[in-house]
């Protein structure tokens, strides 16, 4: 069910959702055993009602315990357990009301690494994240200020779980820095190296080289033990490609993907020369005689091919 409401309507059912949180605080103030809860010093300045409320919950569930062995207190539990679900039930109420945004916002971010349906599912996450620190005061509509939300959510789950291997979410957002970190050097038009950006982003070396390895990341100029980049052995048509973690990996991980991006000829080039889906590591003279193309050929297809999946992957 979906809800539409005016701006006087949202700002109206925001003010009865923090009267009722204002409601079931006082409630579960009067349980002495659970002030230590309730005004603990945050670790960090909250800006937002989002931090009282979840110690508002962990609160209730201490109440909840000390009630089961002392029932003096369950009247002032049972009246904060049902203003928190009216609470609930007026915030999903706001939330649907900007339904269509969720489902907007998965149309443009759809690919093939996560499905439109998985998307909207997180855009309600983002929509109920948004609910829960809407502040009516500010004199905009809730669909505007849930955009936000609703995109970043989405856009987290798709860096975090859009991948074979799921990566921590603060490695992710490490990963996003030393991408925007790199490319402002490459604009700045100065070489720099991987230690150079890892530097600009505050880690270690050996940290961004291990994030990067677990990245996806597809690199033209991304090199081996032997100091050789993908670049410098295309040039080498006689040569198989050198083991290269950082490489392999995030080739073996697209390879799911490229039915849908490459063509045929394009496939069985980049499984055969990079040993993919248990196929042995092949030379490119050797490929090119099986399909009667030149090396230099199966050298172009190759690059091509490479280029798609960094371009349509933003890799």
């Amino acid at each position: 069910m979906t809800y539409t409401f005016s701006l006087e309507e949202e700002q109206n059912i925001t003010r009865k959702i923090h009267f009722s949180v204002q409601t079931a605080w006082e409630e579960i103030e009067a349980i002495p055993q659970t002030l230590g809860i309730l005004y603990e010093t945050p670790s960090r300045p909250e800006r937002t009602r989002a931090g009282a409320l979840d110690r508002l919950n962990r609160a209730i569930i201490h109440a909840k315990e000390m009630c089961n062995q002392d029932p003096k207190f369950e009247t002032h539990l049972y009246n904060a357990e049902s203003a928190l679900k009216n609470t609930d039930n007026m915030r999903w109420e706001l939330a649907m009301s900007a339904v269509h945004i969720a489902h907007s916002e998965a149309r443009k971010l759809v690919s093939s690494l996560m499905k439109e349906e998985d998307l909207i599912q997180e855009g309600y996450i983002g929509l109920l994240r948004a609910a829960k620190r809407f502040d009516p005061d500010r004199g905009i509509r809730f669909s505007t200020y849930a955009r936000w939300w609703v995109r970043a959510q989405m856009t987290r789950a798709i860096e975090t779980n859009g991948r074979m291997v799921r990566i921590p979410g603060g490695a992710v957002e490490q990963i996003r820095n030393f991408k925007r970190a790199e490319a402002k050097l490459k604009r700045s038009g100065a070489g720099h190296s991987l230690e150079d950006v890892a530097h600009e982003i505050g880690i270690e070396p050996k940290r961004a080289n291990l994030l990067l390895s677990h990245s996806g990341v597809v690199s033209i100029d991304a090199t081996d033990d032997n100091g050789l980049s993908l670049g410098d052995r295309l040039k080498n048509n006689d040569i198989l490609p050198e083991d290269n973690v950082y490489q392999n990996q995030a080739l073996q991980i697209l390879s799911e993907h490229f039915e849908e991006v490459l063509d045929e000829r394009e496939i069985y080039i980049l499984c055969n020369h990079f040993g993919l889906n248990n196929i042995e590591p092949r030379t490119m003279a050797n490929i090119g005689k099986t399909m009667n193309l030149s090396r230099e050929r199966v050298r172009q297809i190759e690059v091509g091919a490479l280029k798609k999946l960094r371009t349509l992957f933003d890799v």
